[in-house]
């Protein structure tokens, strides 16, 4: 395990989370070749090997080859692989179930245009199905990944908070994955009332830092290699949207926090407000504290339609998370310095 991301561990261990509550229960995580699916399955793992926790972990994952190379580095204690591909298969787990945490969706610009229609399926479909899968169960506690994007264009110009949903153009090919990910938020708000699921939502800002995974190609993994590889930074687009961020680690004590004390059918923002700027102030950000003088920003707009999100201008609040006792701690350089050392020692 690299020496950076163990550090991130015993931030949450040692942070506002009351992480002894995982011990000898059992959890259940949907997208564990992705992300935060991932972060939250290697965190377990730590605690197994490093701490002793009896901590079972089911993973649900599409390709065992790729799961398998993600976690070579890792004691797998407690690990248990679910092959599932979620639009079609049911999950079946003959053992109990704790806690969920539905982390998978799919994020790839190209394929939300390219495949909107898999996009909603996969989303809608899936969530059922763990939704489902939890009433089963009779599982405490569920945390559904959300996104800041079910916000839109936001009619207001203060501090966006969970109330405050905006316009979504649904003749936007793209509008797929936004508008799907609200359809998943009110699926999970139906099964709150109807069943008494215990089940949350988490709008997660733009997250990145230490763990990401050698395939992201998300603009914070574009911006960071450009700079470690001295080349320029070249956007996509003018830069002007403005970008909501949270580190990985502080993005992993939100979700847990959620599990053990939010609040059933609500929806919460996970954003660090100190770490909030433009597309291209960022670029300009990066070269100057990690960069050399020799690195330049230049927009190249491409002609084709490379499934971009559509500008927006927005800040999200994070009072209500804040309030169930969640404070984030890294700033915006602090997540690209990082994210670039964990880069340089993979």
């Amino acid at each position: 395990m690299c020496n950076i991301l163990e550090d991130d561990f015993k931030y949450i261990m040692n942070s506002e989370v009351d992480i002894d509550k995982f011990n000898n229960r059992s959890i259940l995580i949907t997208g564990a070749t992705g992300l935060i699916g991932s972060l939250l399955t290697r965190f377990f793992l730590y605690l197994n090997s490093k701490w002793d926790y009896k901590i079972k972990i089911y993973a649900v994952i599409r390709n065992r080859s790729k799961a398998e190379e993600i976690y070579k580095d890792y004691a797998t204690i407690g690990l248990n692989y679910i092959i599932a591909d979620l639009e079609h298969d049911d999950i079946s787990v003959s053992e109990k179930i704790d806690y969920v945490v539905h982390a998978a969706a799919v994020t790839k610009s190209k394929m939300l245009i390219s495949k909107p229609v898999d996009v909603i399926k996969i989303a809608v479909n899936g969530t059922e199905k763990l939704l489902d899968l939890a009433i089963r169960k009779k599982v405490k506690s569920v945390v559904y990944l959300s996104s800041m994007e079910v916000y839109g264009q936001p009619y207001t110009q203060r501090k966006i908070e969970e109330s405050d949903l905006g316009s979504i153009d649904l003749t936007n090919l793209r509008s797929c994955y936004p508008e799907s990910k609200r359809l998943c938020e009110n699926l999970c708000t139906a099964y709150v009332h109807q069943y008494g699921l215990n089940v949350k939502v988490a709008r997660l800002a733009q997250t990145f830092g230490a763990g990401i995974l050698t395939s992201e190609n998300r603009v914070f993994a574009q911006f960071a290699r450009s700079v470690i590889s001295e080349k320029n930074i070249v956007l996509h687009t003018e830069g002007n949207s403005e970008g909501n961020y949270v580190y990985t680690a502080d993005a992993l004590k939100a979700i847990l926090i959620l599990l053990l004390k939010g609040t059933p059918g609500e929806s919460y923002n996970v954003v660090n407000e100190r770490n909030h700027t433009t597309i291209k102030q960022m670029a300009f950000d990066v070269i100057a504290n990690f960069g050399s003088n020799e690195q330049k920003v230049i927009i190249d707009i491409p002609k084709e339609n490379m499934g971009y999100a559509p500008e927006v201008h927005m800040k999200l609040s994070s009072k209500k998370m804040e309030e169930l006792g969640w404070n984030p701690q890294f700033s915006l350089t602090k997540m690209y310095g990082r994210l670039i050392y964990w880069i340089n020692n993979r």
